[in-house]
């Protein structure tokens, strides 16, 4: 009787190393797609979500190095591994030669400040099934640039917090603003927060979400589906603000991004 012939092992569907494409800049950002037969991928320590074909995102933190990796463990346990160069970024930093304010936030505003975090913390990692970040990003209104991403002060040697966002003026309170990508919607505040504002966050998945603050209003509600383009809500000056804009800011998990590199410049 004749030994039955052993059965193939099926080669992987897709390509033999990382692809990918972007703003290889600080708080830049990849679409790409993982080695075939990947089990899982990581960018650094970050873990990649992976969708049915192996397509990803990732992104760089506004202070990321000159290098980053990307890693995939094949299903058969080898490693595939891929170095991206990161540019570096000149950022526009103002030196003061003024003492930066001493002294932190006190019992009383953390005890109404920690909730508030919690919110935002679980609104920014929720998560969620969606694929907006597959999308080309449009702006959320037009207007003029009044702060721009990864601006800092430095007081006499010691640095302030950077800018985390862009903030987008017009002519007033209660102008419109839309969605600059598909998401769900993960936290849709009924009174302003401390700091923020009224305050909207949209996940767009695979990690990556955005938020707007110093609403009027907001138009949507949690849990909702918003598609590209769709109104959200009117922008304001509402929390801790010198007047009225949108503050939109952009995060993959922990990575702060530039949201000028997901639209191209202001129309």
């Amino acid at each position: 009787m004749a030994a039955p012939t052993p059965t193939p092992t099926p080669t992987p569907v897709g390509p033999s190393t990382f692809i990918y494409d972007g703003e290889l800049t600080q708080g830049g950002w990849i679409r790409g797609q993982a080695p075939g037969g990947t089990a899982t991928a990581r960018l650094g320590e970050t873990e990649l979500l992976l969708d049915e074909e192996g397509n990803f995102f990732a992104a760089f933190d506004r202070d990321a190095g000159t290098s980053e990796v990307l890693f995939a463990t094949l299903e058969d346990g080898s490693i595939v591994s891929s170095q991206i160069d990161v540019r570096p970024r000149d950022w526009n930093i103002e030196r003061v030669n003024v003492a930066r304010r001493a002294g932190g936030a006190s019992e009383s505003f953390m005890r109404r400040r920690q909730p508030e975090l919690d919110a935002i913390w679980d609104a920014r990692t929720a998560n969620s099934d969606t694929d907006g970040w597959k999308q080309d990003f449009i702006w959320p209104l037009t207007g003029r640039i009044s702060g721009r991403f990864g601006s800092q002060r430095i007081y006499r040697g010691e640095p302030g917090s950077y800018h985390s966002g862009i903030d987008i003026a017009t002519g007033g309170s209660g102008d419109p603003f839309v969605a600059p990508a598909g998401g769900v919607v993960t936290l849709a505040t009924d009174s302003p927060f401390s700091l923020e504002g009224y305050l909207l966050i949209v996940d767009h998945g695979a990690g990556l979400n955005s938020a707007f603050l110093h609403l009027s209003d907001i138009a949507v509600q949690e849990g909702d589906v918003v598609q590209q383009g769709q109104l959200l809500g009117h922008i304001g000056s509402s929390g801790r603000a010198t007047g009225p804009h949108l503050h939109w800011s952009l995060k993959w998990h922990l990575t702060r991004l530039d949201p000028i590199l997901f639209t191209g410049p202001m129309p």
